[in-house]
């Protein structure tokens, strides 16, 4: 069995969902965030030393970190399922969105988030100082990466509805995050490929699985 420890509204959800996906047998152990800081609860550092999460153990190994995690559990137990065939072009393509989803798709992403948090955590009269920063750096700097990005997603999307070839891949769970986080913050709701492909893999019977397994989850 296949112990998950789990944090609510996190990346560890795609990490539920692959397994579903996979018919694995697993044992969800879960973790809520702190309601006033949204951080991770100290006890997930019991289980890994940055206190992060997802991370698994099967048969007395431990991984961490989401693209490690779905290369162990494709490699191990995939059968070949949830990605192209070795030396393909669609092979290269699984590979790059694989790696694009956790390095430039998020990194906006997270800015944004940052930024936003940003007057909530200084004094009351500095706040407007720190409104003021925020809504330049957005504009001038971080929405308009977004935008690049999500233009990106959408073309790609429009070839086969998919990111790594005409079927659905493990490369599909792992771009579902950025493509969630930005529809519910940066705009990409407006983008027809985007919502259709959220829509596709939301009504997938893993997912929703998965969404029962992990418990309430929300993209904003």
């Amino acid at each position: 069995m296949i112990i998950v420890h789990h944090l609510n509204d996190s990346r560890s959800q795609r990490v539920l969902w692959l397994l579903e996906e996979l018919g694995l047998d697993i044992e969800v152990r879960r973790y809520q965030r702190d309601l006033h800081t949204m951080l991770a609860p100290p006890e997930l550092k019991a289980v890994h030393p940055l206190g992060k999460s997802p991370v698994i153990e099967d048969r007395g190994i431990k991984v961490a970190e989401t693209g490690a995690i779905f290369d162990y559990l494709l490699s191990t137990y995939g059968q070949g399922r949830l990605r192209p065939a070795a030396g393909t072009e669609d092979a290269r393509r699984f590979t790059y969105w694989m790696y694009y989803a956790e390095g430039s798709a998020m990194t906006p992403l997270l800015l944004r988030l940052i930024f936003a948090q940003i007057p909530a955590k200084v004094p009351f009269f500095a706040r407007p100082i720190a409104n003021g920063i925020t809504k330049a750096m957005n504009k001038r700097m971080i929405q308009p990466q977004l935008d690049s990005h999500i233009g990106y997603w959408e073309g790609e999307l429009g070839h086969t509805g998919w990111f790594a070839g005409p079927e659905f891949t493990a490369a599909d769970i792992m771009m579902s995050f950025p493509l969630e986080a930005a529809t519910a913050r940066a705009g990409a709701a407006r983008q027809p490929q985007i919502a259709a492909f959220l829509q596709r893999v939301h009504a997938r019977p893993a997912y929703l699985r998965a969404i029962d397994r992990g418990g309430p989850y929300s993209f904003a």
